[in-house]
């Protein structure tokens, strides 16, 4: 019966997602209808999916969605609230890994040349918006969180590179997506020729969407528990 269930908030995951994204291609007119729909049907598929649940997995994507439903007002405060939802869900991403990296098979040069690419493409996007940031009080949150997104990306790639497997390769190309959807949302709510980036808005969330789908599939994956 759990199979089912299973299944069944799945696929309305991948329906909410679809119906989310034809929304956003459009203008999103109603797309604030499904937002909340997205990452709780993910959350709730990883509840029913096997034994023994993956909580702390759970906490994270349930984070994930309570970032997500506090960024639909609109507002600074409400920005600055989804923000910390969001960074809590990278934290918490981050202690998903941690177990099942293996420290001693980590090529660590390779986890430096990544952190450093990530601290450049971070500093390049924050450099892009660092004036145009209202209030200034917001810029070094925002690059904290960024910086954080990065460590969840690189601990994502530690655990892919000491212990190769499909499921960790999925998390990895998840964080991708996760990272390059904050950099869009960064530049496109601050960037001065935000308009140029087209159809930012769907861009925004196909990569959002994905990238938490990769993660929790590749999770699930890792820990055996994907059926």
């Amino acid at each position: 019966m759990s199979v089912l269930i299973a299944y069944g908030f799945l696929a309305l995951f991948f329906v909410s997602a679809l119906i989310h994204l034809v929304c956003c291609w459009r203008g999103r007119p109603k797309s604030g209808y499904t937002k909340p729909l997205l990452v709780s049907t993910l959350a709730l598929f990883c509840v029913f999916a096997g034994v023994p649940r993956p909580w702390l997995l759970i906490a994270a994507l349930f984070a994930s969605w309570l970032g997500d439903v506090l960024l639909m007002p609109k507002g600074n405060a409400w920005f600055l609230s989804g923000g910390i939802s969001f960074l809590i869900s990278h934290i918490l991403f981050i202690f998903v890994y941690l177990p099942h990296i293996k420290w001693a098979a980590v090529p660590w040069w390779a986890a430096v040349i990544a952190a450093l690419v990530y601290v450049a493409v971070s500093a390049l996007v924050m450099r892009s918006i660092w004036e145009r940031i209202e209030p200034s009080a917001m810029r070094i949150p925002m690059f904290l969180y960024l910086a954080a997104n990065s460590v969840m990306n690189v601990f994502a790639l530690m655990m892919l590179l000491s212990d190769p497997s499909l499921g960790a390769a999925l998390c990895f190309a998840g964080a991708i997506l996760f990272f390059t959807s904050d950099c869009v949302l960064f530049l496109s709510r601050c960037h001065e020729k935000k308009d140029r980036i087209p159809k930012r808005g769907f861009i925004i969330m196909l990569t959002y969407i994905a990238g938490e789908a990769l993660i929790a599939l590749g999770m699930l994956s890792v820990k055996n528990l994907l059926f």
